[in-house]
């Protein structure tokens, strides 16, 4: 017995097989070449694609709390292209108010975080700032000017 495979194939399925006998898919673009994607063996490798795309951080994907954890691992390279103290005050604060609100309502695996400390990141940022302009050489004082009726008592 033959099986009859055009008995159990959908109406989609037998569209494509009726276009490939047609030879509708001969002269198609790189026809015979491989697909880019498929030299990834993973199996998230469409995620990858789009996400690369779409210009979309994979970290984004990643729980909470190792969002937080490479945040503050990667705080000193993002202060570096701060301009003023007060900015990087700023980022640090931002920072230190996500990590206290993940402290209150963790999500994901548990993963030490601490609140950075931003004095010591301020002290870091200005260790690792070079002098934007060099100091200017101190002007001499004037003359102390003697008052006119100290002047006359002498």
């Amino acid at each position: 017995m033959v099986f009859d495979h055009t008995r159990d194939e959908s109406a989609v399925d037998r569209a494509i097989r009726e276009a490939a006998e047609r030879g509708a898919f001969d002269n198609l673009p790189g026809r015979g070449k491989p697909l880019p994607q498929l030299d990834d063996d993973s199996e998230d490798w469409w995620l990858r694609g789009y996400l690369r795309r779409e210009g979309i951080s994979p970290d984004l994907l990643l729980p909470p709390s190792v969002q937080l954890r490479k945040e503050i691992d990667r705080l000193p390279e993002t202060v570096r292209a701060l301009r003023s103290e007060r900015e990087v005050r700023d980022a640090v604060a931002e920072l230190n108010l996500r990590v206290v609100e993940h402290l209150r309502f963790p999500s994901g695996p548990r993963i030490p975080i601490r609140v950075v400390d931003a004095d010591a990141t301020v002290a870091r940022w200005r260790a690792g700032r070079e002098p934007a302009t060099a100091p200017s050489p101190a002007r001499p004082e004037p003359p102390a000017r003697t008052r006119w009726w100290r002047r006359r008592s002498s």
